[in-house]
């Protein structure tokens, strides 16, 4: 490969060098030495008529009349002092004429009356003598310029060599530039080309694989099914969250499917030139259809599939639109697809157009959700096959500490532990290097030589402290794991907890995960008396959360069972809202009633418990590392009648000083 390159930007550079030297060989060819300066008719007549005129050279090929002046002349004359050194041999002028008989017998006349007028002025001289002084030699230059002539023809030949490399240059399908433009850029996978991951390289997704293996089978075995009169489903979308495996899923399905398999984005349709997208699907299930049966992926398909008609701005006949066009018909259109099945992957299922998503285009729907506590083992162990683990490395464990996880997020804990194992120079990767993984990718790292003044480090102790107690009296609050005062990434502290994992989310524990977020605010009033910046997550979250409960959910008897969600996305084009400004008032009314009771609880529970709070605190600033351990030490065990062993969600909380909004999690997985 990088000899190839080398002899392309090679050659390249030949042809550079080649272009280079004829224009300067052109150049130096076709100019020589310009007369100074353009003189016209009574100028001319003014130097015969002063006899400075050496020999003159009509020049045929550009219609003029190069004068020389006499050397003597030059000599004497200042006036003709700038040609002494820059042009002394000539020529000195040009004259440009359109016919050079006429000139010549107008000069002829010219030279008839100089002669008669110094000889009646002087009746001694010689005739012959006066003529020959007012005479010149006349010479006449009728060759061809070639390089005027080869310029004509190199430049028109210049610009069509770099109009073709241009287009080599521009971007197209097989490296064949504008000229096939029009051609699909997709990637074609099969017995040559084979794609290395299989099934067993995906973990975490069960059913959605199950789906997928059908498709597959569908594929292999066709007999086993259109013998009982069923048809093979023409498409499937892999719908999810970012990261959950929707394209390692197509790409398990391209290693064991055993036919053509053709990968492509979305953004491949999408080019600068008008109808480039439309002929790029026609030719892409052209080419699908000359190797069914076959399977086609395309990735990112929000990037041409977004709902017609919603940006009136633009207009609706734009190029995006007329790929869609293109694309509704080729999937099901008049023509038959027999063989080709579609998959395509996207994480804003909610813009694509409807026609897109109906049956006979888009036959399943496979929504791929965040993984599971079993399903993120199940990942950590496909993604720790080649790790070199240590004997206290526990998968399970490592499955609770990671909630809300993706399955590129727990690729990247898995690196990440390793990198770390790798820094401090270990033979095995150990618990403690993916616990610092962990901490490393959900907190960001650490900071220990972040200045911060002994008042400010005794609020954040206190805040940090207010989440971590709050959390352990309160029933439905998530349980806490561990608490820093360390900086880490944005946050100036950050805490761990250890939510139930649950599908559905009641008020009760709503309200009481708000009052845990809001209990570092309510700490700085409760010792202090004031409060800080610190709690800007906090309120963030808390306000999102309230919104949600009182908008979404229907949790607030005032408003009433009433949701304004929509999951269509259509109020996202709208100007106007859902609901009545009388009804909007009536919300904010309730949403701040809804924080101001959470808040004004945790301050209740804090004044409660201010000396251990206290005492909280101090362990913190002591060792700036407190554990689930220290706050049963100081507020007994937390039970609540629940199971001592529920499946675990990993929380991080960042209501530090003057934190970023991007810092916060949220834990109700609704």
């Amino acid at each position: 490969m990088d000899n190839n390159r080398r002899r392309r930007r090679l050659s390249l550079s030949w042809i550079y060098f080649i272009v280079a030297a004829i224009l300067i060989g052109v150049w130096l060819f076709n100019t020589g030495p310009q007369p100074y300066e353009q003189i016209y008719d009574r100028d001319f007549n003014d130097l015969v008529a002063n006899k400075e005129i050496d020999y003159i050279e009509y020049v045929e090929r550009d219609k003029k009349i190069d004068v020389y002046i006499k050397q003597d002349v030059l000599a004497d004359k200042p006036e003709y002092e700038k040609f002494r050194e820059t042009n002394s041999k000539g020529p000195h002028f040009y004259w440009k004429i359109a016919d050079f008989s006429v000139v010549n017998e107008n000069l002829n006349q010219l030279r008839s009356r100089l002669v008669e007028a110094e000889l009646a002025k002087d009746t001694t001289l010689v005739p012959t003598e006066v003529e020959e002084e007012y005479s010149f030699t006349t010479k006449v230059d009728n060759s061809r310029s070639w390089g005027g002539e080869l310029l004509w023809l190199v430049f028109p030949l210049l610009l069509i060599v770099m109009f073709i490399m241009s287009m080599r240059a521009m971007p197209g399908a097989g490296g064949g530039g504008v000229f096939n433009i029009g051609k699909s850029k997709a990637q074609l996978f099969d017995s040559k080309n084979p794609q290395g991951i299989s099934f067993k390289d995906v973990a975490g997704m069960e059913s959605a694989k199950y789906e997928v293996e059908e498709i597959v089978d569908f594929l292999k075995n066709p007999k086993k099914y259109t013998e009982l009169g069923g048809k093979i489903p023409k498409g499937a979308l892999l719908v999810g969250p970012p990261g959950t495996g929707k394209t390692l899923l197509a790409k398990a399905v391209a290693g064991e499917a055993q036919v053509p398999f053709f990968s492509l984005s979305g953004s491949d349709f999408v080019e600068m030139f008008v109808g480039v997208g439309a002929s790029r699907v026609r030719d892409l299930f052209k080419t699908a259809k000359s190797k069914a049966p076959c399977i086609i992926f395309i990735d990112e398909i929000d990037a041409i599939g977004r709902a017609r008609g919603r940006n009136s701005i633009s207009g609706a006949n734009d190029e995006r639109e007329s790929t869609l066009n293109q694309l509704l018909t080729e999937m099901d259109g008049f023509s038959t697809n027999t063989g080709v099945i579609i998959l395509a992957a996207t994480n804003r299922a909610d813009v694509l157009d409807r026609a897109l998503l109906r049956a006979g285009r888009f036959d399943r729907q496979i929504y791929i959700d965040l993984p599971n506590l079993n399903e993120r083992k199940g990942i950590f162990e496909v993604h720790v096959r080649n790790l070199k683990l240590g004997k206290d490395v526990d998968l399970d464990f490592f499955a609770k500490q990671t909630p809300g996880f993706s399955g590129a997020d727990i690729a990247n804990v898995c690196n990440e532990a390793a990198l770390i194992a790798a820094r401090n120079a270990k033979k095995s990767i150990d618990k403690e290097d993916f616990l610092a993984a962990v901490d490393r990718i959900v907190g960001g790292l650490e900071k220990r030589s972040h200045i911060i003044s002994p008042e400010e480090k005794k609020v954040i102790a206190f805040h940090e402290a207010g989440h971590a107690s709050a959390s352990w009296l309160l029933e439905h609050a998530s349980p806490l794991v561990k608490v820093t005062i360390v900086p880490r990434g944005k946050s100036l502290g950050a805490a761990w907890y250890l939510p139930e994992e649950r599908s559905i989310t009641t008020f009760e524990q709503l309200y009481d995960e708000m009052t845990a977020t809001l209990a570092g605010r309510a700490a700085e009033e409760v010792i202090f008396g004031k409060i800080s910046t610190g709690a800007l997550s906090d309120l963030e979250k808390v306000t999102k959360q309230a919104y949600s409960m009182v908008v979404y959910y229907g949790l607030n008897k005032n408003i009433g069972n009433i949701s304004y969600y929509d999951s269509t996305g259509q109020q996202e084009y709208q100007f106007s809202k859902p609901f009545s400004e009388k009804t909007a008032e009536n919300i904010d009314k309730e949403i701040h009633d809804l924080i101001e009771g959470a808040y004004e609880r945790a301050k209740n529970i804090l004044s409660e418990n201010k000396d251990k709070l206290t005492q909280l605190a101090n362990i913190l600033l002591e060792k700036e590392l407190i554990f689930a351990e220290n706050l049963e030490e100081i507020f007994g065990k937390r039970d609540f009648g629940h199971a001592e062993e529920q499946p675990a969600v990993e929380e991080k909380e960042t209501p530090a000083a003057e934190e970023s909004p991007e810092a916060s999690q949220s834990s109700d997985s609704q």
